[in-house]
């Protein structure tokens, strides 16, 4: 009998938050279960919604965040296998600019009206907890790319409009944290801890209802293997180590090995449906006038 074949379409280039999708390519576990998985990278981050609309793929992963941003009356969450800590990583040097209200410049991969407003809603809560007020205005975010702490070293431009960074959005501590770490960057990161904000730092696995219904037995067994298999790099950090090297052929690193390292107490296992994790991201989109999902809609998500 020919194996179901199933397409995953990722949120960004193919890294270590992917590691159940990669051990169950890599060791033939969804193979052996009677699955083909195409695994992939998109041109843009929210590429996978369209696709998943459109009935082109089976399977989706994103940030949370998006399910709102992003929802459709089909869309069906199947599960959480990934939550980092993310947020806003400030040099340390300018740490009292920010105190002092004064401009500061963040670089970010995405500086759009939403997702500016959503990093200056992070900083604003962190400015309140401490007791000093944060003037939009004086916040700028800058789009760039991936490379947050290249850019936060480097700046942007040459000669005279060559222009410091003081921070950097849309960060995730088991990436921009530990290479900070490694090139020495006295921060501090903004996330969670430190500002009073749900966190959304995570990836959720989706499909949608008309999917689901096509190929319940092959998606149930896709949940139950990558819930395997990342139990599996759980357990077995240098195997996982192993597996991603394996797979991808990148050269391993101590950088890398630590990046992996992290990345592994973030994983979660069993991947499965869960209404309450993100009920207060609900909330706070809301009230920031971003997403705003009905009770019917919202529930439907998980159903």
């Amino acid at each position: 009998m020919a194996n179901t074949a199933l397409t995953l379409m990722l949120e960004w280039f193919l890294n270590p938050d992917h590691l159940p999708f990669i051990a169950g390519i890599h060791t033939g576990a969804y193979n052996k279960a009677g699955l083909d998985i195409e695994m992939i990278q998109p041109t843009e981050h929210y590429d996978g919604f369209a696709e998943l609309q459109a009935g082109n793929i089976d399977l989706h992963v994103n940030e949370p965040i998006h399910l709102f941003e992003h929802y459709f009356d089909d869309l069906k969450a199947l599960g959480c296998f990934f939550v980092t800590d993310g947020g806003v990583l400030m040099k340390q040097s300018s740490m009292d600019k920010l105190h002092q209200n004064q401009p500061i410049r963040i670089t970010t991969p995405a500086a759009n009206p939403i997702t500016n407003k959503i990093g200056f809603e992070i900083l604003s809560r962190y400015a309140k907890q401490n007791g000093f007020t944060l003037e939009c205005d004086n916040v700028s975010f800058v789009e760039t790319d991936f490379q947050h702490l290249h850019n936060l070293q480097q700046g942007d431009g040459q000669g005279k409009e060559h222009k410091e960074f003081d921070g950097a959005w849309l960060c995730f501590y088991n990436f921009e944290g530990i290479e900070a770490n490694h090139v020495g960057l006295d921060y501090t990161f903004i996330d969670q801890h430190l500002s009073p904000y749900p966190n959304f730092s995570a990836l959720e696995l989706m499909t949608t209802h008309s999917i689901w219904q096509e190929k319940s037995v092959a998606l149930q067994e896709f949940v139950k293997v990558t819930t395997d298999m990342g139990q599996l790099c759980i357990n077995d950090p240098e195997q996982a180590r192993n597996i991603y090297y394996g797979y991808t052929g990148d050269t391993p690193s101590e950088l890398m090995d630590d990046i992996i390292n992290d990345t592994l107490k973030r994983l979660i296992t069993p991947i499965k449906p869960d209404a309450d994790r993100w009920s207060a991201l609900r909330d706070m989109l809301t009230k920031l006038d971003i997403a705003a999902l009905s009770d019917a809609h919202y529930a439907k998500l998980w159903q």
